[in-house]
C-alpha cells in the first residue's frame, strides 16, 4: 500500500492477525482510537479492524499503530471472483483453513497423550513406580515446551508491549511449576529413587523440595490448547457466507455470438444467452424471449415472475421457462447479488464482539494475580522463612489461579450443549450464539421456506358443473407435465397423469395449450381460454376470484370449447408451522411473519398460523431495515429465514437462525441452524441455547468464585503446590460434570 497523499476522509477494514482473545482485540481497539480523529472497531470474531481516518492519517499510520501494539494488520484479500472458476480457489483456501487449525490440532493431540500418564501418576499413588518422577520429567518437558509454545510466544509479546492477558498467567503458572520441579529434582530431593507423591492436605514442616508440580503444568495447557482450538475451529468460518453468496452466481456465460466466456469476462451492453434451467449470468433487461424467472432465492418470492422484452432481471436467478436473451446492465460488484454481499458483510461487522466473562476480567485479573504472587514471596522472604517457602507459597498462588477451569468452563458446555443439539437437529455455531439468545422477546419469520414449504403446490380444484375432477386433473396433468413453469409442475405432480401430449405449445406470459387424448386442451390464465372464446361460467369466476382474495395463483382448464375447472396453486403451510408459533409465543416471544410476497398472501399465511403482526412486500435490502427498526425500538430480535434474501437479515439480528433445508448463504450468515427444516425446532433451539449460557455463566461464576476463594489462602501459605495443583484439578472436574448435565435436555 503507497504512503500516498490521504484523502480527507477514509475508511478502511484491516485484516488483523495475532490476536488470542478478546482483551487483545480491545487493547488494539484503545490503540488506534488514541490517534487523533480515528474511530476503530475491532472484530475479535472475524479478525478485523473496521477504521474511519481523517486528512492527516494513512492506512500505513494505522498499521504501524497495530504493529506497535505486537500484531500484524493489513488489506483484507479481496473476495473470490466470479470470473474464475471457483473450484482452485476454494479448495486453495480450504487447503489454507486446514493449514491454520492442523497445527494446533497436532499440538493439542500430542500434548493430550503426553499429560495423561503424567496427571495419572501424580493424582494416583498406585502408580507412581520407583523412579516415575523422572518419566514424569520426560513427559511433561515437551508439553511445557512444544504444546505451550503459543502461550510462552504470547506472553513475550505482550511483555515487550507492557501488556498481560490470560497467555501471561498460563505461561508463567506453567513455567514456574515445572522449574520448581527441575529444582526439586535436581537440587532437592524429589529426585531421590522411591520417591512417593501423595495427597497432603496439612502443611508440613519440610522446604517443599521433595515434591514436583509436572501434572499441574502439563494439565494446564493441555486443557487451555483444548479451549483454544474449539474455538479456533468455529472461528474458521469467518467469511464463509460471503463465499456462499457469491459462489450462488453462474461461474460462464453463453453470448448472443455463441462463444463461451466467463461471467467476469461480461461487460455492460454484452448480449448474452439464458436457456432453461440456467442462471442468469448478470443483472440485464430482456431483449428477445419470454419465461417465468424463479427469484425466490433473492427476492423471497414464491411466485416465478413471468418477464418478457423490455423487463428487467437479476443476476443468479433462474430462468424456469423459455430461452431469454439478455442484455447486460450491471456487472461485477454492481449487481444486486454483489450488494447483499456486501450487505452480509455489513452486518457480520456491525454486530459487537462478544466478549467472554474471563478475557473481560482478565485485564485486571492476571496483573493481580501476579502482583499478589510477586507479593507473597517477598512477604515470606521477609518473615525469615526460607527462599524455599517463600517461593512454594508464591508458585502456589500461580498455580491455584491458572485459568484451567476458566478455559473449560465454555468449551466443554459448548460441546456438550451442540451435541445435544445435533442429536436434536440443531446446530449452534459457538457462545456468540448462546449468549444472543438471552433476552430475546421477538422472533422474525421469513414465510417462505420457513413457515410454508417453499414449493408451489396444488391447493384445490374446482370443476364446472357436471364436470369430473379426476378427468380435470388427467387432462390438465398432463399437458402441464410438458412445461416446466413451477405452477405447472405443481399441477402435474398432484395429477400424476400418464396421457400422452401432442402438439404441445407455450402461449407466451399466458399458458399452454396441446391435444391429449384426442381433446384440445387449454390451461393457463383466463385470457388464454377467452381467446378461444372459452369464457368462465359465473361459479368458476367466483372461485377464481376468492382464490385470488387468499393469495392463491389461479388456473383455468378448458378443452373441446368449454371452460372446464380453476385449479388453485400455492405455497403450502407447512403442517407444524402453527404448533411452532405457538411453542415460540409460550417461550414469550412475540413472532412477526416478514416476507417479499404480497400482504394478502402473508396475511392469509399468518392467520393460519397464528400470527398477527406482519410486515409484507420487502426487499432484501429492506429486510434488514426491518430488523433494524425493530432493534431500535429496544426490541431483542431473532430472525429465522432459509433464503440468499434473508442471510443480511440473519447476520444483522441479534440472533439468526437458518432452516437447514435452506441455502448455504442463510446458514452460514445464521447463529443456530435448524437441520431438519422443522420449525418446531427452534423452540428447541433456544430452550437448549439458553440452558447451555446458564451452564456456562454457572461454570465461570465457580471458576472465578474458586480463584477468589483459593488465592489468598495460597497467598497466606495455607496452602502447598500440590493442593493448590489438586484444587485445580478438582475445579476443572466440577466444570466438566456440571456441562455433561446437558446430555439429559429433553
Amino acid at each position: 500500500m503507497t504512503t500516498g497523499e490521504a484523502p480527507a476522509h477514509g475508511e478502511i477494514e484491516l485484516a488483523i492477525g495475532g490476536m488470542t482473545c478478546a482483551s487483545c482485540a480491545a487493547r488494539i481497539e484503545r490503540k488506534l482510537n488514541k490517534l487523533d480523529g480515528v474511530t476503530a472497531t475491532v472484530n475479535y470474531a472475524t479478525e478485523k479492524a473496521k477504521v474511519v481516518y481523517p486528512a492527516g492519517v494513512t492506512p500505513d499510520d494505522l498499521v504501524a499503530e497495530v504493529e506497535k501494539a505486537g500484531y500484524t494488520a493489513e488489506p483484507p484479500a479481496p473476495p473470490v471472483s466470479t470470473e474464475r472458476n471457483g473450484t482452485d480457489e476454494e479448495e486453495e483456501e480450504r487447503e489454507t483453513e486446514r493449514a491454520g487449525l492442523a497445527p494446533l490440532r497436532q499440538r493439542l493431540i500430542t500434548s493430550a497423550v503426553l499429560s495423561v500418564p503424567v496427571v495419572a501418576m501424580a493424582m494416583i499413588p498406585s502408580l507412581q513406580f520407583d523412579n516415575w518422577q523422572w518419566l514424569s520429567l520426560a513427559l511433561a518437558g515437551p508439553v511445557v515446551v512444544y504444546g505451550g509454545w503459543p502461550f510462552h510466544r504470547a506472553a513475550w509479546t505482550n511483555l515487550r508491549h507492557g501488556a498481560a492477558t490470560m497467555d501471561t498467567l498460563v505461561s508463567l503458572g506453567t513455567i514456574a511449576a515445572f522449574s520448581w520441579s527441575l529444582w526439586a529434582l535436581f537440587l532437592g530431593t524429589a529426585g531421590m529413587p522411591g520417591m512417593r507423591h501423595g495427597f497432603e492436605f496439612t502443611l508440613s514442616g519440610g522446604d517443599g523440595s521433595g515434591s514436583i508440580y509436572f501434572e499441574a503444568a502439563a494439565g494446564v495447557v493441555t486443557f487451555i490448547l483444548a479451549g483454544r482450538y474449539f474455538e479456533a475451529r468455529s472461528k474458521r468460518r469467518a467469511g464463509a457466507a460471503l463465499r456462499a453468496l457469491l459462489s450462488m452466481g453462474a461461474k460462464d456465460v453463453t453470448l448472443a455470438s455463441g462463444e463461451v466466456v466467463p461471467v467476469g469476462g461480461l461487460t455492460v451492453g454484452d448480449l448474452f444467452v439464458v436457456r432453461p434451467g440456467e442462471k442468469i449470468a448478470t443483472d440485464g433487461v430482456v431483449e428477445e424471449g419470454s419465461s417465468a424467472v424463479d427469484a425466490s432465492m433473492l427476492t423471497g418470492e414464491s411466485v416465478p415472475v413471468e418477464v418478457r422484452p423490455g423487463d428487467a432481471v437479476v443476476g443468479a436467478t433462474v430462468n424456469a421457462g423459455g430461452r431469454l436473451v439478455v442484455r447486460a446492465t450491471r456487472v461485477g460488484s454492481d449487481t444486486q447479488l454483489a450488494q447483499m454481499a456486501r450487505l452480509v458483510e455489513d452486518a457480520q461487522n456491525g454486530k459487537a464482539a462478544v466478549q467472554r466473562l474471563a478475557d473481560r476480567i482478565s485485564a485486571v485479573f492476571v496483573p493481580i494475580v501476579i502482583a499478589l504472587s510477586v507479593a507473597t514471596l517477598g512477604f515470606w522472604l521477609g518473615t525469615g522463612s526460607g527462599a524455599a517457602a517463600a517461593f512454594t507459597a508464591a508458585v502456589a498462588v500461580l498455580i491455584i489461579a491458572c485459568p484451567c477451569a476458566l478455559g473449560l468452563a465454555t468449551p466443554t458446555a459448548l460441546m456438550v450443549g451442540t451435541g445435544r443439539g445435533a442429536q436434536l437437529g440443531i446446530l449452534i455455531k459457538g457462545p456468540e450464539a448462546l449468549e444472543s439468545t438471552h433476552g430475546i422477546d421477538t422472533v422474525v419469520l421469513d414465510k417462505t421456506g420457513t413457515v410454508t414449504s417453499g414449493t408451489m403446490t396444488l391447493k384445490d380444484v374446482f370443476p364446472a358443473a357436471g364436470e369430473e375432477r379426476e378427468e380435470v386433473l388427467r387432462l390438465a396433468g398432463a399437458l402441464e407435465g410438458a412445461s416446466e413453469h413451477p405452477v405447472a409442475r405443481a399441477v402435474a405432480r398432484a395429477a400424476n397423469s400418464t396421457a400422452q401430449v401432442e402438439d404441445f405449445t407455450n402461449v407466451e406470459g399466458l399458458g399452454v395449450q396441446g391435444v391429449v387424448d384426442g381433446h384440445a386442451v387449454l390451461v393457463g390464465r383466463p385470457q388464454l381460454l377467452a381467446d378461444w372464446s372459452q369464457h368462465l361460467p359465473p361459479e368458476l369466476e367466483e372461485e377464481l376470484e376468492r382464490a385470488r382474495a387468499r393469495g392463491e395463483t389461479a388456473v383455468a382448464v378448458g378443452w373441446d370449447g368449454k371452460a372446464r375447472a380453476v385449479l388453485t396453486v400455492a405455497d403450502a403451510i407447512k403442517p407444524t408451522s402453527a404448533e411452532a408459533v405457538a411453542a415460540l409465543r409460550a417461550l414469550g416471544l412475540r413472532p412477526v411473519l416478514l416476507t417479499g410476497d404480497n400482504e394478502t398472501v402473508a396475511r392469509t399465511v399468518a392467520e393460519a398460523v397464528g400470527i398477527e403482526e406482519v410486515i409484507a412486500d420487502v426487499l432484501p435490502a429492506d429486510k434488514v431495515e426491518v430488523v433494524k427498526r425493530l432493534q431500535s425500538e429496544g426490541r431483542t430480535v431473532a430472525m429465522i429465514g432459509d433464503g440468499v434474501n434473508d442471510a443480511a437479515a440473519l447476520a444483522q439480528a441479534d440472533l439468526g437462525m437458518a432452516m437447514g433445508t435452506g441455502t448455504d448463504v442463510a446458514i452460514e450468515a445464521s447463529d443456530l441452524t435448524l437441520v431438519r427444516g422443522d420449525l418446531r425446532v427452534a423452540a428447541d433451539a433456544i430452550r437448549l441455547s439458553r440452558r447451555t449460557l446458564r451452564t456456562i455463566r454457572g461454570n465461570l461464576f465457580w471458576a472465578f468464585a474458586y480463584n477468589v476463594a483459593a488465592i489468598p489462602l495460597a497467598a497466606l501459605g495455607l496452602l502447598t503446590p500440590m493442593i493448590a495443583g489438586g484444587a485445580m484439578a478438582l475445579s476443572s472436574v466440577f466444570v466438566v460434570s456440571n456441562s455433561l448435565r446437558l446430555r439429559r435436555f429433553r
